[in-house]
């Protein structure tokens, strides 16, 4: 039987990107910690039922070392303020999937000859956050009285990817990749990402969050379709970190959008007035 001289340190490299315990692995993979310590080598069929186990290319353990997988939008999550490092194979994935739905999606368009979409990259990180969301609201034809009758947060998710799609914005949802219950998206990672273009934006909203988490995601990832700006986003931005302006001022166009400060204060003062009317 012929063993295939596999590099440990990417053995150990493969599994730790692939978010799965050792334990875990070892209990289908056996001699899986004798692999990592370099005391024996795995077979070629047992290198290929690795690689597929932790989402990896094969050719990936026959590398000399781990190559450099960056991510190929520019990536605005943050936890307690710090940019978010961890890189999963199903993020990395989802990624690569939705930029190849955007490029067909880029081809039906030009032969479709459908116009340019004036809103993208309309705005800037300059612009007011609720004169975009004004905006916004106009374009998507969304507002709060398209959501009044709307009895749960899932029939407001489904008019709101309705009245964005109409739109010409490709909104994708979806907890899992490819359809694989094994591959579940975490939300802790990302909640959503936007990859803009002028004629065939595309935003994905990880659909393994809650519906009210999502109904903000793709708000928030609309504000990035205004700024004609591609983005991966966890929503936890911190205001004043420089770069992340970015983030804080699309949380401040979505939260607009959703529920104007006009509104509001409108509600607020009835409650205040109906408040003191009950105390005289």
């Amino acid at each position: 039987m012929m063993r295939i001289p596999v590099n440990p340190e990417l053995l150990h490299w493969v599994r730790e990107r692939s978010g799965i315990v050792q334990k875990n692995l070892a209990a289908k993979f056996k001699k899986l910690p004798e692999w990592e310590n370099g005391e024996t080598q795995p077979t070629l069929k047992q290198v290929e039922k690795f690689a597929h186990a932790v989402h990896v290319p094969v050719g990936y353990l026959f590398l000399s070392q781990p190559p450099e997988e960056p991510i190929p939008i520019p990536d605005f999550r943050t936890l307690a303020g710090q940019p978010v490092t961890r890189l999963s194979p199903n993020l990395l994935d989802i990624i690569y999937i939705c930029q190849e739905r955007q490029s067909w999606y880029q081809d039906f368009t030009r032969a479709s000859s459908q116009p340019k979409l004036d809103f993208v990259g309309s705005a800037t990180v300059e612009t007011p956050p609720e004169t975009v969301a004004t905006e916004m609201s106009k374009t998507l034809s969304f507002d709060l009285e398209a959501r009044r009758d709307c009895k749960t947060w899932t029939d407001a998710l489904k008019l709101f990817i309705h009245h964005a799609d109409k739109a010409g914005v490709l909104v994708m949802v979806s907890g899992v990749v490819m359809s694989n219950p094994h591959r579940s998206l975490d939300p802790s990672e990302f909640r959503g990402f936007a990859l803009s273009d002028p004629f065939a934006p595309l935003i994905f909203v990880n659909g393994a969050d809650t519906k009210a988490a999502q109904m903000f995601t793709l708000a928030h990832e609309l504000a990035h379709i205004w700024l004609g700006a591609s983005a991966l986003s966890n929503l936890g931005a911190v205001p004043g970190q420089g770069f992340r302006r970015e983030e804080t001022w699309c949380n401040a166009v979505a939260a607009e959008l959703l529920v104007p400060s006009a509104v509001l204060r409108s509600h607020l003062k009835k409650a205040a007035a109906a408040t003191s009317s009950a105390r005289h």
